[in-house]
């Protein structure tokens, strides 16, 4: 599994904030806790990563990402009561944008609800 180990750290990160804040706040509050905590653990974390998306080699939009980690994997942040595939969507669109290949889409809901998404570019 690609970048399994990175993974299971970000992961134990979103536990150890969910456990200390519960739910019902802001997805910024948690993207901020979560920063703290992937930071303590020595992973390099950028939030709010500006990302151009091109078509046909012309930029035809921009998105922020929320957290990249190690400039290996992208991390979607909600705090809803429950999932969309659009949420899913959105992720693996990220990753077919930037050619990363690791996606976590992570929801700070009553628990901690993660998805992992992988995208395969085509050579």
């Amino acid at each position: 599994m690609k970048h399994k180990d990175l993974t299971a750290q970000i992961i134990q990160c979103a536990y150890k904030v969910h456990n200390k804040l519960g739910f019902g706040f802001l997805e910024s509050v948690y993207q901020n806790a979560l920063l703290i905590e992937l930071e303590k653990t020595g992973l390099k974390a950028e939030k709010e990563v500006p990302i151009k998306v091109f078509y046909d080699e012309r930029i035809v939009g921009d998105y922020v990402a929320d957290i990249i980690v190690e400039d290996k994997v992208i991390l979607e942040l909600k705090s809803v009561k429950e999932l969309h595939p659009a949420h899913s969507a959105q992720l693996l669109n990220y990753l077919k944008a930037t050619g990363m290949e690791v996606g976590l889409l992570i929801n700070f809901s009553e628990s901690v609800e993660i998805k992992r998404k992988v995208f395969t570019p085509m050579s």
